[in-house]
C-alpha cells in the first residue's frame, strides 16, 4: 500500500433507516458496505422512531455487533438528527453517509480514502447513479434534474473538483469539520412529513467553509453508489412537488448563509446549464427524437415551481414562521442512544 494509503483515516459509515418497506433495500445497502475493498470500520444503521424496525435490525445483526451497529435515533424525527446521531456514535476519523435504498461500489470508501490523505479535506462527495424501477429513464425526465430523485445530476464537473457542498446521500466528512461547524441543522430537509425537503448537507457545507476558510470538499466521480428510484418517483407529480419542496429549503438555507453564498451554484446552474438543456430537449423534439419536448418542458416546469417555492419560503422566513437549529455534535464518540442487540 501506498504512503497516501497508510495515511488514510479509518471510516464509519453511517445508514439512516425509517421504514421496513425498504428492508431488502438496507440489506443490500450493508451487504455493499461489507463487500468494500477498503473495510470500513463500522456500518452504523440509526433507525428512526420505529421500534419494530430497531427490534428487527437488532437481531438480524446481532452476530455482527462489531461490524454492524444498530442505534435508534436519539434526536427529533428527520434525517438530520439520524445523521447527527451516527456522527456522535462513530468511531472513524471520518463518517460516511450511504443512503438506504442504494448500493456502493465495492471501491467507494477507497476513493474516499485517498483524498483524506490531504489534511485540508474535510468533506468527499462522490457520484450517484439512478436505478429506475421501471428499467430505463422516463422519457421525459431531464438529466439537468436527477438531484431530484437523489442522484447526480447534468452540470456536475467531472473528476475529482473541489465544490461548493457535497451531495448528502453519497459523502463522506471528517470528524474534525462536525467539531468546527457543528452537526446538520435540523428543521431543514426530510423529516417525516410528505414533502420532500432537503439542503441540509448544502447548510452544514456552507457553514464549515465559514468555520474553516482553509477546508477543502471534493466531489470525486469515481465513488459511485446506484441509488433505487421507485416508480412513484419517476411521475411528473412528484418532480413537480419535490422541485417546490427544493425552493423552500433553498429559501431556509439563504436566510441561514446569505443569498450570495447560499444560492452562489444554483445561479450558475440556472444560467448555463439549465438553457442548454432546453435548446438540447428543442433540438430532439425537432428531429423527432422521443421525449425531446417533454424534457424541455418539465425543466421550464421544474425552474419556475422551484422558483415558487423559494418565494413562499422567503416570505415564511421573514414572518419567522420556517425556523432550525444547529446542534453541536459531541466530540467524543460516546452518546446515550437506545442500541438494539438480542435480548
Amino acid at each position: 500500500m501506498s504512503d497516501a494509503g497508510d495515511r488514510a483515516p479509518a471510516i464509519s459509515v453511517v445508514i439512516c433507516v425509517y421504514t421496513e418497506d425498504r428492508w431488502e433495500d438496507i440489506l443490500a445497502a450493508v451487504a455493499s458496505v461489507r463487500a468494500q475493498s477498503r473495510p470500513a470500520l463500522e456500518t452504523l444503521l440509526v433507525v428512526d422512531h420505529n421500534q419494530p424496525l430497531l427490534d428487527r435490525l437488532g437481531t438480524e445483526y446481532e452476530e455482527c455487533a462489531g461490524e454492524v451497529r444498530v442505534l435508534a435515533n436519539a434526536g427529533p424525527r428527520g434525517l438530520s438528527a439520524g445523521r447527527n446521531t451516527g456522527i456522535a456514535a462513530a468511531r472513524g476519523e471520518v463518517v460516511a453517509f450511504l443512503d438506504d435504498d442504494a448500493v456502493a461500489e465495492r471501491d467507494w470508501l477507497a476513493r474516499f480514502a485517498e483524498a483524506y490523505a490531504d489534511p485540508r479535506v474535510m468533506a468527499v462527495g462522490g457520484r450517484t447513479e439512478p436505478v429506475w424501477a421501471s428499467g430505463r429513464r422516463p422519457a421525459w425526465f431531464p438529466e439537468e434534474f436527477d438531484w431530484v430523485v437523489g442522484c447526480s445530476y447534468r452540470g456536475l464537473p467531472p473528476g475529482r473538483v473541489r465544490v461548493r457542498n457535497v451531495l448528502g446521500g453519497n459523502a463522506s466528512f471528517r470528524r474534525a469539520a462536525f467539531d468546527a461547524a457543528g452537526g446538520f441543522a435540523t428543521g431543514i430537509g426530510r423529516d417525516g412529513d410528505k414533502r420532500p425537503l432537503g439542503c441540509e448537507e448544502t447548510e452544514l457545507c456552507i457553514r464549515l467553509g465559514r468555520a474553516r476558510p482553509d477546508a477543502v470538499l471534493l466531489l470525486d466521480d469515481r465513488a459511485v453508489i446506484h441509488h433505487r428510484v421507485p416508480e412513484a418517483r419517476e411521475r411528473f407529480r412528484y418532480f413537480r412537488t419535490r422541485t417546490y419542496a427544493e425552493g423552500l429549503s433553498k429559501a431556509l438555507v439563504a436566510r441561514s448563509v446569505g443569498a450570495a453564498k447560499g444560492l452562489e451554484s444554483e445561479r450558475r446552474y440556472t444560467a448555463r446549464v439549465l438553457p442548454a438543456g432546453v435548446a438540447r430537449g428543442l433540438r430532439d423534439a425537432l428531429l423527432a427524437r422521443p421525449g425531446g419536448a417533454g424534457r424541455a418542458g418539465a425543466i421550464v416546469a421544474g425552474v419556475l415551481t422551484a422558483a415558487g417555492g423559494y418565494l413562499v419560503g422567503s416570505v415564511r422566513a421573514r414572518r419567522g414562521a420556517a425556523a432550525f437549529s444547529v446542534p453541536a455534535v459531541p466530540a467524543a464518540p460516546a452518546v446515550a442512544v437506545e442500541e438494539a442487540g438480542g435480548g
